[in-house]
């Protein structure tokens, strides 16, 4: 079997983090994997990529609306360079263009393991009371509108405070008529039509992440409690718990649609009532929590995609303490200066 070597992306560990950190610091924490980590950056300045203890070599990466051409071009010179042979796409754009391109992927060599596209337009927010509605779960009101009248429509319906969403990105909370306006045009020209509407649900924030392995089952699961979280609303404290009816409607989200790769669920629990947010079709920031409690999900993921036999892991404490803390790395400008100016570290 030739080496494992692992491209990952969303080493932007700031204040908004991406996944890829927690996701490198799993693989490596895994005693069976050993694998060569490649690092896929869109800026020279994401932390990942000048982390050497956690990234063996950074790569730039064309953005994903250069298309597959483009991708596929670099993909191929990491394949040919670096003997690259497996890759986990960490934000939300780039998995479109990933699960479009599988085929190609999978000709030079370079697994992944990700939904479909059926099932990554499941998370589109004008899916969800539906989807909810099927895992048993109830679903702040939400309305769909187009235009600036049916902005106003849906606002006094549904009162403030509310949230001005995009169908798959963005989220911004509003006071007044005013700030919904400026909102809306704010979601249309970064993301399109159409815009959400929804009530803001006052209660707990519940998370679940894991990773479902395609027929119907779970690999791992781990739920948590945000207890503080940024502007930004990442998770900044929280505490790992057991939510029976939380787990129950991943249980049944992975059976009904038979979710193949990671994925995590975002509620708020209010009265005993667990009310649906949003579903994400990657592992979110704090993904090493679940590793740092026993439930590796990167590396049950990476098994799971070279076809080998594992067994689900969901045993893990209640009651561990999630911290997030800013740390400065101090390092010469000799990587950022090859990342500019040659691509790669």
């Amino acid at each position: 079997m030739n080496p494992l070597v692992v491209a990952l992306s969303g080493l932007n560990a700031t204040d908004n983090p991406g996944p890829g950190v927690g996701v490198a610091r799993s693989l490596r924490e895994d005693k069976g994997l050993d694998p060569k980590m490649l690092g896929l950056v869109y800026d020279a300045l994401e932390p990942g990529a000048h982390m050497e203890w956690l990234v063996d070599r950074a790569y730039m990466m064309p953005y994903p609306l250069a298309g597959k051409s483009a991708f596929l071009e670099r993909i191929s010179q990491l394949v040919a360079q670096e003997g690259l042979n497996f890759a986990i796409p960490n934000l939300d754009l780039e998995l479109p263009l990933y699960i479009r391109c599988a085929p190609e992927l999978e000709a030079l060599g370079v697994k992944t393991f990700l939904p479909d596209m059926a099932q990554f337009k499941l998370r589109g927010k004008e899916h969800l009371g539906q989807l909810a509605e099927e895992l048993g779960l109830h679903m702040p009101q939400t309305k769909v509108v187009n235009n600036l009248e049916e902005l106003k429509e849906a606002c006094e319906e549904v009162g403030f405070p509310l949230l001005v969403k995009g169908a798959f990105y963005s989220a911004h909370l509003v006071h007044n008529p005013l700030a919904a306006v400026a909102a809306y045009h704010e979601v249309v020209t970064q993301w399109g039509y159409p815009v959400l509407v929804q009530a803001r649900i006052e209660g707990e924030e519940i998370n679940l992440v894991g990773v479902g392995d395609g027929k119907g089952g779970s690999l791992g699961q781990v739920s948590a409690k945000k207890l503080v979280v940024s502007s930004q609303n990442k998770i900044f404290a929280g505490v790992t718990i057991r939510h029976e009816a939380l787990a129950k409607a991943a249980e049944r989200f992975l059976a009904r649609y038979q979710w193949r790769g990671a994925f995590e669920l975002e509620c708020i629990l209010k009265d005993e009532e667990i009310h649906m947010i949003e579903i994400n079709p990657r592992f979110p920031a704090w993904v090493y929590f679940a590793t740092a409690v026993g439930v590796n999900l990167p590396a049950q993921l990476v098994k799971a995609g070279l076809g080998l036999e594992i067994e689900p892991v969901k045993d893990y404490e209640a009651g561990k303490l999630f911290l997030r803390y800013t740390y400065e790395m101090i390092t010469d400008m000799t990587h950022f200066k090859n990342l500019t100016l040659h691509g790669h570290t």
